[in-house]
Order: C-alpha cells, then sequence, then structure tokens
C-alpha cells in the first residue's frame, strides 16, 4: 500500500421533486450543527498533516431533512501532497446516505466522485459516470456516514457487531469488535474511551487483516479521539488536538501546529 492509498483512505431514496422536506420522527443523535474535531495526522512519528470532521447544516436532499458532515485531510511529505474532502448526507430519521461526494486531491492528480443514493429504491447513482444506476442495500451508508452511525451503537466491549448496510453491496459485510476499555492522553487532553476494530472489504486502512483501532469516548458523544492503524509502510494516526459540540460552544485544545 502507497501513501498515497493510505492517506486517501482516510478516508473509510426518493425520487426527485417535491415542495418541502418530508416530516418524520426524527433519530436522536449526539451531535448538532457546528460541533468539530480537529486531528493531527502522523505517518509513523513525523507529523503530515491535518483532518477534521465537521457537521456542517441540516440541509434538504430530494425533500428529505438531511445532516450534512464533512471530513477533510490536508498535508503530506515533501514530495507527496494530499487534499481530500469527504462529504455525507445522512436522512435525520433513520441516518440513511442520500448524497455521498469524495473529492480528492492526491499527488497533483484530482477526482471528483458523486453518488446519489436511493435507500426506498435499493439503488445508487455514479453521478460522475453519466448517471450509471447500480444495486445497493437497504439502510444503506457510506463512508462518512459510517462514521457517524457508529456513535449511536451501544458498542458493548467484547461484542462484534456486523451491518450489511454499506452502499456497495460487495463491501459488506462491515464488521466492528469492540475491544476494550482504555484511559488515553491526547493533545486536547485525556480521556476514557472504548476501543473498537473496523473491518472492511477494502484495500484501505480499515481493510481485512489490518490492524486499524478507533478510540472513542466511554460516553454519551462518542467522540473519536484517536485512530492508529499499523501496515507494511509504517503507521498512520489521527490524534485529536481540539473539539467543538455546536456552534454555539466554545472550542477546547488548542490551534494545529
Amino acid at each position: 500500500m502507497t501513501t498515497r492509498r493510505a492517506l486517501g483512505a482516510l478516508l473509510l431514496g426518493a425520487a426527485l421533486g417535491g415542495a418541502g422536506p418530508v416530516a418524520s420522527q426524527e433519530r436522536p443523535v449526539p451531535f448538532a450543527v457546528g460541533e468539530q474535531f480537529t486531528y493531527d495526522v502522523r505517518f509513523g512519528a513525523v507529523r503530515v498533516g491535518s483532518a477534521r470532521m465537521r457537521v456542517l447544516e441540516r440541509d434538504t436532499v430530494r425533500a428529505r431533512d438531511a445532516w450534512h458532515v464533512r471530513f477533510s485531510l490536508s498535508g503530506g511529505t515533501f514530495f507527496y501532497k494530499v487534499d481530500d474532502a469527504y462529504e455525507s448526507w445522512m436522512d435525520v430519521t433513520t441516518l440513511n446516505a442520500l448524497r455521498f461526494v469524495q473529492d480528492q486531491d492526491q499527488g497533483g492528480r484530482e477526482r471528483l466522485r458523486t453518488f446519489e443514493i436511493f435507500p426506498d429504491r435499493r439503488v445508487y447513482r455514479e453521478v460522475h459516470r453519466q448517471n450509471r444506476e447500480l444495486p445497493s442495500v437497504a439502510d444503506p451508508l457510506d463512508d462518512g456516514s459510517f462514521l457517524y452511525f457508529i456513535r449511536t451503537v451501544p458498542l458493548e466491549v467484547g461484542r462484534t457487531y456486523r451491518f450489511d448496510r454499506y452502499f456497495k453491496p460487495d463491501r459488506n459485510p462491515v464488521v466492528i469488535r469492540v475491544l476494550r476499555r482504555e484511559r488515553v492522553q491526547v493533545p486536547a487532553g485525556t480521556f476514557s474511551t472504548v476501543v473498537i476494530q473496523p473491518v472492511i472489504k477494502t484495500s484501505g486502512i480499515f481493510a481485512e487483516g489490518g490492524q486499524a483501532e478507533l478510540w472513542l469516548t466511554d460516553d454519551a458523544k462518542r467522540m473519536m479521539v484517536q485512530l492508529k492503524s499499523r501496515m507494511s509502510i509504517g503507521s498512520l494516526n489521527l490524534f485529536l488536538r481540539s473539539y467543538r459540540w455546536s456552534t454555539d460552544a466554545a472550542t477546547v485544545g488548542g490551534p494545529t501546529p
């Protein structure tokens, strides 16, 4: 696996029309508009960039009320630069993925991919490929929405959770192993956490046979505090530097150096 693929891997409906959002029961979630987590990104012992997870807004997608979230990563080494952004729109009633956008600039090679996802029909469209329509799954999730969905799962230590919800069927099941509780220190502070190991059928940092682990706070928020992935070419790690719970909340932690 190359450095480019490792950095890029960090990243892991209804018919058109309608006059307004569909009214339905909103699902309780541990996040709000304005939430923002900022991370130092290290490859081995070397700091190579920064990353952010943000809840940008409440939006409307095909008449459905949706959370709009964004994961971005920028940095690299002196010989290779990465500037990636992954945006997801999730139905507020189900957390089903409705739209997924990958905007990647890796080593000067740019790529934009947009997926429109239709949970009711169990299909998705590749907008970047002349709206090619392909089969999907019930209750689909994409890379970004999965990180927010997992925050709503109980995560009992010792349990293994399996989900057939990734919007591309051949990538299922997604397996989440809940390994242990652990207290860790990162630039943003010291936290009690639950450690999980995600396994996805992909060549990225969550690949089968890989050793990626995520540290989530052991509370109702389930904030991602740390990510570590050990690979044949070295380790790729994220460490929380600062966080903010909502638009009106104060930022805790320091600026990224």
